[in-house]
């Protein structure tokens, strides 16, 4: 009863008016986002990072929350009419969205996504509405030698999920961490990393390393690969409302869809990738029309889509009770809470119960908003693939440089902006992920300081982190998740 008396408190918070202007803005721009392929929630919202110093925190919470949602309803729409996935997550939906396309089915397939992404998200946002609370109160128990073993598990599960190597991964996180260390220690006073710039005495804003990589690295990338030849966008061909078998072999794919793409973003180790394989695979598997697969199942449309909404749903989970991102679009969110002086964590829920039950009763809202708009005006968000892309890059590189000299007027900023976004070309170009920059940047600091807070309690002894059954086991998940899959393909070599 409690949680329904928060979440009642929430959609008062949600529903003032501007709130909800804050909602439909995000709404709006995620689903736009989300159609123009190669663009993502991650870039967009590290755009705006900017407005955390003007506008409240509640408000630009519910904006970039309504900017996931929105994304991951739309990337579906480049998938399925251009065969371009705009997110990792969305290259499933392609396989089979795409040959529905082909055979004049364009709208069933669209249908059956912001179908499934509404039933998704719903179904997720009350996930979170229920499972944070159960999750703060473990993560109460927990001391600093849990805390620090918790964050490296997380950076060894995340360099390894988003990365298609586990070395590629731990190399830019140590990067990520290298940047978090930057400036004064708050223990000793003494500078670090500063190379005798006295601008580097208060760190690197994680705003202007989040912008450089996801916004003006990604746009170099997405600008350099622009002449590599122009796909062919499909007709909106076919009734845009699902027939009745379509209906009912879309249904179930939705549920089994859900409860993978919710429960595995919920990990430490989530993300929406592997859910949406996922998926895929187990509705080939169970479908009683296994011949469409590869044709235009409707089935390896409506699954994935679900899990891939869901998926957002629970990465905000792990972010908002324990502070730890698992996704791209998370750590970008987090770095905003630290603009604000927000840890997100067990306490947050105590110590900013407005702005938390007001952004997840917001995820509520949008979802409506999201499904009202994305099947009416599916033709107007296709239209959208017109504008000319050097346009597009050029805009996204002006906002970039005036929201970043916009923080601190400092012409440092702007060259430390664009020292990362060329670094960020080139991680993309020889395949380092990105994410795990922000993610090390954001956590290294942290796990530094309760390493310190258990050495202290533990007066220097190591083993404080083994004999914890708690952290002990917490360790043991996080070298099994770092040596586990070598092993795993040694053996399938050897077999």
């Amino acid at each position: 009863m409690e949680t329904l008396a928060d979440l009642a408190a929430g959609f008062s918070v949600a529903l003032t008016p501007t709130n909800l202007m804050f909602a439909l803005l995000g709404t709006l721009l995620g689903t736009a986002i989300g159609v123009l392929p190669g663009l993502g929630p991650a870039l967009t919202i590290a755009l705006l990072l900017p407005i955390t110093f003007k506008v409240d925190a509640t408000g630009a919470f519910i904006l970039f929350a309504g900017i996931y949602y929105g994304a991951m309803y739309g990337g579906s729409t480049t998938s399925i009419l251009l065969n371009t996935p705009g997110e990792s997550a969305t290259i499933i939906t392609s396989l089979e969205g795409h040959k529905m396309a082909k055979r004049g089915r364009a709208g069933a397939a669209l249908a059956t996504s912001a179908i499934g992404s509404f039933v998704a998200g719903t179904i997720g946002t009350i996930g979170i509405t229920f499972l944070a609370p159960v999750v703060v109160e473990l993560a109460l128990k927990f001391g600093p030698a849990e805390y620090f073993c918790l964050m490296v598990l997380a950076f060894v599960t995340v360099s390894a999920v988003l990365g298609n190597s586990a070395v590629r991964g731990l190399t830019s996180l140590f990067v990520g961490i290298w940047l978090g260390f930057i400036g004064i220690d708050m223990q000793t006073g003494q500078p670090r990393f500063t190379f005798g710039l006295l601008e580097l005495l208060d760190g690197i804003n994680v705003i202007v390393v989040a912008v450089g990589l996801f916004a003006v690295g990604e746009t170099l990338w997405l600008a350099s690969r622009h002449a590599h030849g122009k796909d062919e966008l499909l007709p909106l061909s076919g009734s845009l409302w699902m027939t009745r078998d379509e209906w009912k072999r879309s249904w179930k794919p939705w549920l089994r869809g859900t409860g993978l793409g919710f429960s595995i973003g919920a990990l430490p180790a989530g993300g929406a990738e592997i859910p949406t394989f996922l998926s895929y695979y187990i509705e080939r598997k169970l479908s009683k029309n296994p011949e469409e697969f590869g044709k235009g199942a409707i089935e390896g449309v409506a699954g994935p889509e679900a899990a891939n909404n869901a998926s957002a749903a629970g990465v905000l989970v792990p972010m908002l009770t324990l502070g730890l991102p698992t996704s791209a679009t998370a750590a970008i969110m987090l770095s905003a809470f630290q603009s604000y002086g927000i840890n997100p964590g067990p306490l947050l829920f105590e110590t900013q119960a407005t702005l938390v039950w007001g952004l997840i009763a917001s995820l509520y809202i949008a979802n409506v908003m999201l499904l009202v708009m994305n099947l009416p005006l599916v033709a107007l968000w296709v239209k959208i693939l017109a504008i000319p892309k050097p346009w597009l890059y050029a805009g996204i590189l002006v906002f970039a440089t005036i929201g970043t000299y916009g923080i601190s007027q400092s012409v440092v900023d702007l060259l430390l902006l664009y020292a990362v976004g060329i670094a960020g070309y080139f991680m993309r170009r020889f395949d380092f992920p990105t994410a795990p920059v922000i993610i090390g940047m954001i956590l290294g600091p942290l796990a530094e300081q309760e390493l310190r807070r258990a050495l202290t309690i533990s007066q220097g002894d190591m083993t404080v982190f083994l004999t914890r059954p708690l952290s002990a086991t917490l360790l043991a998940l996080a070298l099994l998740a770092l040596v586990g899959p070598q092993l795993w393909k040694l053996l399938a070599k050897r077999s």
